[in-house]
């Protein structure tokens, strides 16, 4: 049976959200927050590095079966363009490896304005992969991509992703999406909740997640696994909605894809 993940983007916690969680004597938000959910995703790493000894700290502070996504540097995707990016890579991995058993996902998000590219997309994944595998065995880290210009989506683009073992992110709001969304992964899913339809500011409604966990169900049935993160973090209710679609996942049984609306 495929277990769901659910977790946040970021482990800030808002007074109005602690009765979630144990009391500040329990330890620091990271140590309070994975006392209840087992996944976070580092989008700082996006904006600026972090030293090895910051992520093996925050590797200490969770239990063993907690797991980090951490997300590309923005030099890589959005400054370089995935040209040239041999040491960033080689920097990055050092640094998020910190983390250890507990590194769980890398994730890679594109900008609107890049176009597909075969060779650069293909030596990124690759670049990926070789550096990660000097460490984890075979899928021990997943690598995500949630790409924003539609030509991410185009045939050459799947194929890609799929020889390279790269999850396609579901998002919602879709960026980029021009047809029916085509899985890359044959048993990983990785589902990003930003807000719909204004991106991370919009709450979702027990109806909306209602649909969302009636197709995690669904998937359920199937080998593999699947990851949630809910990245609607302006809208200030991304902590109860998590703890909300996880009670929800008992009680589902539609296939409403996450990525869609009706």
């Amino acid at each position: 049976m495929q277990p769901v993940t659910i977790g946040i983007a970021g482990w800030g916690l808002p007074s109005a959200d602690a009765d979630l969680f144990p009391p500040a004597s329990f330890g620091s938000n990271l140590a309070r927050y994975a006392a209840v959910f087992s996944a976070v995703e580092i989008n700082s790493s996006f904006y600026r590095p972090h030293r090895p000894e910051t992520y093996a700290r925050w590797a200490d502070s969770v239990p063993a079966g907690f797991r980090f996504a951490v997300k590309l540097p923005k030099s890589i995707t959005h400054e370089k363009r995935l040209q040239d990016i041999g040491p960033d890579l080689d920097r990055f991995v050092e640094e998020a490896g910190a983390l250890g058993e507990k590194l769980g996902w890398v994730l890679v998000q594109t900008p609107p304005s890049l176009r597909f590219d075969a060779r650069a997309a293909g030596a990124l994944f690759s670049g990926i992969g070789e550096r990660l595998g000097r460490t984890y065995q075979r899928g021990h880290v997943l690598v995500a991509c949630e790409a924003r210009h539609g030509s991410w989506f185009g045939d050459q683009a799947t194929a890609l992703l799929r020889e390279t073992e790269v999850i396609r992110v579901i998002a919602d709001p879709p960026a980029g999406e021009p047809g029916p969304f085509l899985a890359t992964h044959i048993n990983a899913t990785y589902v990003r909740l930003h807000g719909s339809p204004q991106i991370y500011r919009s709450v979702y409604e027990p109806e909306r997640l209602a649909q969302v966990a009636s197709w995690l169900c669904e998937r359920r049935g199937q080998d593999g696994s699947s990851l949630v993160i809910f990245d609607n973090t302006m809208s200030g209710t991304q902590l109860r909605q998590a703890a909300q679609l996880r009670q929800m996942l008992i009680f589902s049984s539609s296939d409403h894809h996450p990525g869609s609306h009706t």
